[in-house]
């Protein structure tokens, strides 16, 4: 199944002429393009495919899908291994 999983944008940069941030998904901060979504700011929350955000979302959008991606058990690609 391919999931879009909501996250916080930290902060922005570019990159080689392209929009990137760190996106923060509960705890979890990963590089993101941001290049589909160029109005964004810090702050601000986006959906997230395989390292691109597709889309913003306001914060009460990203808390039900986070909320219903966690409750189905499908946050594995954002935990972190055991050593």
């Amino acid at each position: 199944m391919c999931l879009g999983i909501p996250g916080k944008v930290i902060s922005t940069h570019r990159e080689h002429d392209v929009l990137m941030g760190k996106v923060d998904f509960g705890g979890v901060i990963k590089q993101v393009c941001l290049a589909h979504v160029p109005d964004v700011k810090p702050g601000q929350f986006v959906i997230v495919h395989v390292g691109f955000a597709l889309n913003a979302i306001d914060e009460a959008e990203a808390k039900v899908v986070f909320d219903f991606l966690e409750q189905m058990d499908q946050l594995d690609e954002l935990r972190v291994p055991s050593p």
